[in-house]
């Protein structure tokens, strides 16, 4: 919600008429040089949205703030050039409604088209977060960031490296529509504080690794190529067990660590619907997006969401650091989901992280079934994985 600035109003001001975390409202408006604010200036009001409101027989602004538990001022704020005395019966005012609920609906089979709107949405009644573009997928879709947070410890969730697990996205997203609710709300999860995870917690999301592959399993192929992926698919039209990119190239067998090992034992030695790691290492546009994240922002731990099989991997070569022990007795605990050090398997996104970095790393396995997992798991999913999302950001 944006507001004009009057003389005398400071941000500090705003926090406290609207009931907001300062530096929330600092965040919000970064482009601002908050010291010299000057009236006439716009500001933004995260958290809130301006909503019409039509005046009826007997109303007053006095009425109106008292009915709708407003701040008298903040409806003075939102209506600068209307006499409060002179109000007349069909008049629309602007009145400041806090967003307490969430705004996007989550649960339900997100396209990358579904996801670009709603992280929109998002930004604009939460403008504190940040949306980067760390990427193009084959066919130039945007590969998004999402960064919200002020803190030294760098956290980094993903989802959606495999397109047939595309359920992964919409938990992100209900995490972070989640937590903005909480932090503009004053709010707790789960008995947590969020406001002292904003002010020490950097945190990273990618909720859409593969926006081509999920787009192919819940869309159907592009007219254009469509042919070739017919072909790819074994002259099968049914795509909802696609688990490549675009290419036939599985994104999580793409990264350098122990690639060759995958390379040989893989069966699928050309582009295919899943396990085809590709020619050589890095050679697709969202794996070289991911990797150049990593090398760029020194995340402190990162957590690849995947499914199916409650369980989740933490290990690699002995590289990961004892820290990694401790978290994943935590995630254990929390989630229910079985701890598994060392599996069989390499040249994943979590293997490159560890070796790369010597950071806790997780593949974290979620729900258990056939993939594509239903969306009626969604809720027991999200339930299993929220103390996850926490531990890994306040631990």
């Amino acid at each position: 919600m944006k507001v004009t600035i009057r003389k005398g109003d400071t941000l500090w001001y705003y926090s406290q008429l609207f009931y907001l975390p300062f530096q929330l409202l600092l965040d919000s408006n970064r482009q601002q040089d908050v010291n010299a604010l000057m009236p006439g200036m716009e500001i933004e009001i995260p958290g809130f949205q301006s909503v019409p409101y039509m005046v009826e027989k007997g109303d007053t602004f006095w009425t109106i703030a008292r009915q709708r538990n407003l701040s008298l001022d903040a409806i003075f704020l939102l209506n600068p050039n209307v006499d409060p005395n002179l109000l007349s019966i069909g008049k629309t005012l602007l009145l400041p409604i806090r967003v307490t609920n969430p705004i996007i609906i989550a649960k339900q089979a997100y396209s990358s088209e579904q996801l670009s709107n709603d992280l929109k949405r998002l930004s604009n009644v939460y403008p504190f977060i940040t949306i980067n573009e760390i990427g193009k997928s084959v066919l130039n879709q945007p590969i998004q960031e999402i960064l919200i947070g002020n803190g030294v410890k760098k956290v980094h969730f993903n989802g959606s490296f495999h397109a047939n697990e595309w359920i992964t996205t919409p938990i992100i997203m209900k995490f972070l529509n989640d937590y903005l609710v909480s932090l503009t709300n004053h709010r707790s999860i789960r008995g947590v504080r969020t406001l002292p995870l904003y002010n020490s917690v950097s945190l990273s999301l990618v909720p859409m690794v593969n926006p081509d592959g999920v787009d192919l399993v819940l869309q159907g192929p592009p007219p254009s190529i469509r042919e070739r992926l017919i072909e790819i698919n074994r002259g099968s039209e049914e795509f909802t067990g696609w688990k490549a990119n675009i290419n036939g190239v599985d994104l999580n067998n793409q990264y350098p660590a122990k690639w060759e090992i995958e390379k040989e034992r893989k069966e699928e030695k050309s582009p295919a619907p899943r396990d085809f790691p590709g020619y050589k290492p890095l050679s697709e546009p969202e794996a070289i997006a991911m990797a150049d994240l990593a090398r760029e922002t020194p995340f402190d731990r990162m957590l690849a969401l995947h499914t199916q099989g409650k369980e989740f991997y933490w290990g690699y070569e002995g590289l990961e650091p004892p820290e990694s022990e401790r978290l994943a007795e935590e995630f254990a605990r929390v989630s229910g989901y079985e701890s598994v050090r060392y599996v069989d398997s390499y040249a994943g996104y979590k293997d490159w992280f560890i070796k790369e970095f010597q950071k806790p790393g997780f593949t974290m396995e979620l729900g258990k079934g056939i993939n594509p997992l239903p969306l009626s798991q969604f809720d027991e999913i999200y339930q299993d994985i929220l103390g996850v999302f926490l531990v890994s950001m306040y631990q």
